[in-house]
C-alpha cells in the first residue's frame, strides 16, 4: 500500500485543474486511444491495431465519432464506457469500482483532475470530492503490445472507507461475439469452452484462495470462428493469486467490454483515512488469431530482467519413482540411472521433512526427518552433485497437516473464520502467513535449509483451496493479506539466494498467473502426465505461459494419472516443447529404452533454444484426429513441429496438413527426425528421405504426413537453404 496522493490530487483538498484532449498509446503494433473529455468521465475508444502516426485533428475525430446519441426511454445523456464507470454517472452497466463507509456514501462519481504522459505509458488521476475518494489508473504499453491496466484507490475522508470491488475496463470491437475461456478439474486444467456473446454478462470468479484448476487463464472475445491463425481476438489475464473475477459484458447500447481484477471477500479491503491501495495488473493481449494474441505474451516476459536465461535444466522429479520411499540406496540409484541418459536436474519430492512418511502428517515441519535421514540429506545431495546434476527440493510452505508438531503448537496460525477448523482436503489446512510470526517461522525454515544445503531448485506446491480463510473465529477474510505475504516470502527467497529456481505448482497447474510466475521459474503445467491430456492443457495453458516455463515431463508406459498405456516416443513427442523432464522410475528400464531415452533428452537439449525463444504456432483446419503444431525461430531460419494421431481419421491415409509462420519466399529442408515404429512413414518419400518446399507453399499447401497409429506422433524438423 502506499499512502501518496494520486498524481495531479492536491493532498489537502483532493483538486486540480482538469487537462483535456486526446492520448495516443503506441507499442509493439498496439494503439490504445483515450479520450479525456469524454463525458462523464475519460474513455478508451480504441484497443487494438496500430493506428501509426494520426494527426490530432484524427484523433478527435475518432472520440466524436465514438460518442453515443440519446435514444428513447434512455438517460438525457447516454454515457460512454469510461475508463472507471459507475452507477452514479448512469452506467448501468458492471461498475469498475464499488464501496461504501459502514453502509452509506455508497455513490461515486469521478472527474478527471491530473494525467501524466508519455508515447506508451500514461497515468491518469481522478477524484471524487463528495464520496472522498481519489482514484489512479496506470496504463501502459509493454514492448509487444500487451495492454497493461492497474488501479489505485485512496481514501481521502475521515472515516474508514471499504472497497467492494474494483475491475480495469478493456473495450473490445462491436463484432467481438463469440466467448473463449477455459475451465476443467484437477488432472484436466485449462479446457477450452466457447459461446456467444449476446447481451449481459458472461462472469467468471475463482474464489479458491488461488487461480484454482476450473479458472480461465484468458478471457477472450474474437471475431465469430476465431481460431490460432485468424480471426481478430482480445483477451485479458488478471496477474494475481487469489481470488479474482473476470468478465465480459455486452449492453444494449453496443458496447462491449472486458473486465478483470481481484475479487475481495467481504470487509477484506477497508482503507483508513489517508490510505490507499493497488490492485493487481489486468493484461490484455490481441490479435488476428490465438497464435498472435499469445505472442505478445511470451514476447513481453521474456524480456523481463529475472526471466530464465540459461538453457532449462532437463529435470526429473522423485515423485512417481519412489514415492515416500526414501530409501538411500535405492534413490541412490535413481540419481545414477537419471544421468545416465542426461538428466541435469534431480528434484527429491514430497516425503523427506520429519513425520512425513504418508500425506496425513508432517507438513509445517520443515526440518529433515532423522530416522529417514540420518546424516542429513547430505548423502544424497552430494551423490547428485558427483554425477554433475543440480539439486532441487519439495516443499509446500504455506500448509499444515493438523497432525503436525506446527499444528499442535500454533492452532492460532491456521486460517479459520470459526472455531471449527475448514474442511479438510488432502488432510491439511493453510497457514495464515499474514501472520507475522508464522511468517518468520516458515521463512526462517527455508533459508536455513537454503544455507544448509546447495539446493538449486525448490518445487514449491500448493495442494488444497483456501476455504473460509480468515484470521480467527469472528476475525477478517485473509486471502489478499496471505496471497501478498506469499509473493513477499518468495521475493525475500529471491533476494538472499539469487540463483534459486522455484516452481509454482499447485495440485499441478491450480495456481497458472503471472502474479506467481513474476516470481518463479516455471510452472508444474498439470498432475497428469497423459500425454492425450496434455495435448489441450498446453495448448491452452500456452496462451499466456511462455512453453519454456511450462514443465513438461516424459511418463512412465502406464501414466499414474488415468492408468492409460503410452508409448515413450508418443510421451516424449509431446513433453518436447517445453521445459522437458522426466516423472518415471529409470531403475526399472532395460537398456534399449534407456538408450532411447537418451536420445529423447538429447534431442530436447538440441531444440530448447528454439523453444525458450520462438514463437509458438498452433495450425488450424487439420483433420478430426490430428493435431499439428509447433516452434518457429523468431528469424524464421528453422522450425520443429509435431504431427500427433490423437484418433483414427476419416482419411486413410489422411489429408496434407499445413506448416504456417515460415518465411514465403524461402526454400525450406523438410525432414522427420522422430517417428515412432508402424507410424508408415518407410512407404512415404518425403518422409523418409526429406523434401525441399517454399514457405508459402509449406504454409497453404502443405504435406501429406506419415500414416500415424492413434496416440503416435512425428518430428518435423525445417531448415531454411535459402
Amino acid at each position: 500500500m502506499s499512502n501518496n496522493p494520486p498524481l495531479g490530487v492536491d493532498a489537502a483538498t483532493g483538486s486540480a485543474s482538469a487537462p483535456a484532449g486526446i492520448l495516443h498509446l503506441r507499442r509493439g503494433g498496439t494503439s490504445v486511444v483515450i479520450d479525456l473529455a469524454a463525458h462523464p468521465a475519460p474513455a478508451i475508444v480504441h484497443w487494438g491495431e496500430d493506428l501509426g502516426v494520426v494527426s490530432e485533428s484524427v484523433l478527435r475525430g475518432l472520440a466524436e465519432a465514438a460518442h453515443p446519441q440519446r435514444v428513447s426511454g434512455g438517460l438525457d445523456q447516454t454515457p460512454m464506457l469510461g475508463i472507471l464507470p459507475t452507477a452514479a454517472d448512469g452506467w448501468f452497466g458492471t461498475p469498475a469500482l464499488e464501496g461504501h463507509r459502514a453502509g452509506s456514501g455508497f455513490s461515486a462519481s469521478f472527474a478527471l483532475v491530473g494525467v501524466e504522459a508519455d508515447d506508451h505509458r500514461a497515468t491518469i488521476s481522478l477524484v471524487d470530492p463528495e464520496a472522498r475518494v481519489a482514484a489512479q489508473i496506470e496504463m501502459r504499453l509493454g514492448s509487444a503490445g500487451l495492454f497493461h491496466q492497474r488501479l489505485s484507490l485512496r481514501n481521502t475522508g475521515e472515516s474508514p472507507y471499504t472497497v467492494q470491488s474494483m475491475h480495469a475496463t478493456f473495450p473490445v470491437p462491436w463484432d467481438a461475439t463469440e466467448i473463449l475461456d477455459t475451465t476443467g478439474h484437477h488432472l484436466r486444467e485449462r479446457t477450452p469452452q466457447r459461446r456467444d456473446l449476446a447481451i449481459g454478462t458472461h462472469l467468471r470468479e475463482s474464489r479458491r484462495g488461488r487461480p484454482g484448476a476450473d479458472a480461465t487463464v484468458l478471457l477472450a472475445a474474437g471475431r465469430p470462428g476465431f481460431g490460432f491463425e485468424s480471426g481478430r481476438v482480445h483477451g485479458i489475464h488478471v496477474a494475481w493469486s487469489g481470488n479474482h473475477r473476470v468478465l465480459v459484458e455486452r449492453g444494449p447500447g453496443g458496447d462491449a467490454f472486458l473486465a478483470g481484477g481481484e475479487l475481495l471477500l467481504p470487509g477484506e479491503l477497508v482503507l483508513s483515512p489517508g490510505e490507499s491501495a493497488t490492485g493487481p495488473w489486468v493484461i490484455g493481449s490481441w490479435g488476428e488469431g490465438l497464435n498472435a494474441l499469445s505472442q505478445r505474451f511470451h514476447d513481453e516476459w521474456r524480456e523481463r530482467p529475472q526471466h530464465p536465461r540459461r538453457p532449462r535444466p532437463v529435470t526429473l522429479n522423485t515423485w512417481e519413482a519412489v514415492y515416500f520411499d526414501h530409501a538411500l540406496p535405492r534413490l541412490h540409484e535413481l540419481a545414477d540411472a537419471a544421468a545416465a541418459v542426461g538428466v541435469e536436474r534431480f528434484v527429491l519430492d514430497d516425503g523427506w521433512f520429519a513425520g512425513r512418511r504418508d500425506d496425513t502428517a508432517g507438513l509445517g515441519d520443515w526440518t529433515v526427518d532423522a530416522d529417514v535421514w540420518p546424516d542429513g540429506l547430505h548423502p544424497l545431495v552430494d551423490h547428485v552433485r558427483s554425477l554433475g546434476m543440480e539439486f532441487g527440493l519439495w516443499v509446500e510452505p504455506e500448509m499444515v497437516n493438523p497432525d503436525s508438531e506446527l499444528a499442535r503448537e500454533h492452532p492460532d496460525w491456521i486460517l479459520r473464520a470459526r472455531t471449527t477448523l475448514p474442511p479438510s482436503a488432502r488432510q491439511q489446512q493453510v497457514l495464515d502467513l499474514s501472520r507475522a510470526d508464522a511468517y518468520a517461522h516458515i521463512s526462517s525454515h527455508l533459508h536455513a535449509l537454503l544455507d544448509e544445503y546447495p539446493i538449486a531448485y525448490l518445487k514449491w506446491d500448493h495442494n488444497r483451496d483456501l476455504v473460509d480463510a480468515g484470521s480467527g473465529p469472528e476475525g477478517e477474510a485473509r486471502v489478499r493479506a496471505h496471497t501478498l505475504a506469499v509473493y513477499r516470502l518468495l521475493d525475500e527467497l529471491k533476494a538472499a539466494h539469487p540463483d534459486l529456481e522455484i516452481e509454482s505448482c499447485a495440485s499441478g497447474g491450480a495456481r497458472v498467473d503471472l502474479g506467481i510466475l513474476d516470481r518463479t521459474d516455471r510452472i508444474w503445467t498439470s498432475d497428469s502426465l497423459d500425454p492425450l491430456e496434455r495435448l489441450v492443457n498446453q495448448r491452452y495453458t500456452g496462451l499466456v505461459v511462455p512453453p519454456e516455463m511450462m514443465g513438461m515431463h516424459l511418463t512412465s508406459p502406464v501414466v499414474h494419472s488415468s492408468g492409460r498405456t503410452v508409448s515413450l516416443g508418443f510421451s516424449a513427442a509431446v513433453a518436447l516443447l517445453g521445459h522437458f523432464g522426466i516423472e518415471w522410475d529409470l531403475t526399472t528400464v532395460d537398456a534399449g529404452e534407456r538408450e532411447a531415452i537418451a536420445g529423447w533428452v538429447a534431442l530436447a537439449k538440441r531444440l530448447r533454444p528454439l523453444v525458450a525463444t520462438g514463437r509458438v504456432v498452433h495450425v488450424d483446419g487439420t483433420e478430426a484426429g490430428i493435431d499439428v503444431r509447433g516452434i518457429v525461430a523468431v528469424d524464421a531460419a528453422s522450425a520443429v513441429f509435431t504431427v500427433t494421431q490423437t484418433a483414427s481419421t476419416a482419411a486413410h491415409p489422411p489429408g496434407r496438413v499445413r506448416f504456417p509462420g515460415l518465411r514465403d519466399e524461402s526454400t525450406y529442408r523438410v525432414r522427420v527426425i522422430a517417428a515412432e515404429p508402424g507410424a508408415g512413414q518407410s512407404a512415404l518419400a518425403w518422409a523418409e528421405h526429406g523434401v525441399t518446399l517454399s514457405g508459402r507453399a509449406l504454409a497453404t499447401v502443405g504435406v501429406r504426413p506419415p500414416l500415424q497409429f492413434p496416440q503416435q506422433s512425428t518430428v518435423i524438423e525445417f531448415t531454411a537453404e535459402s
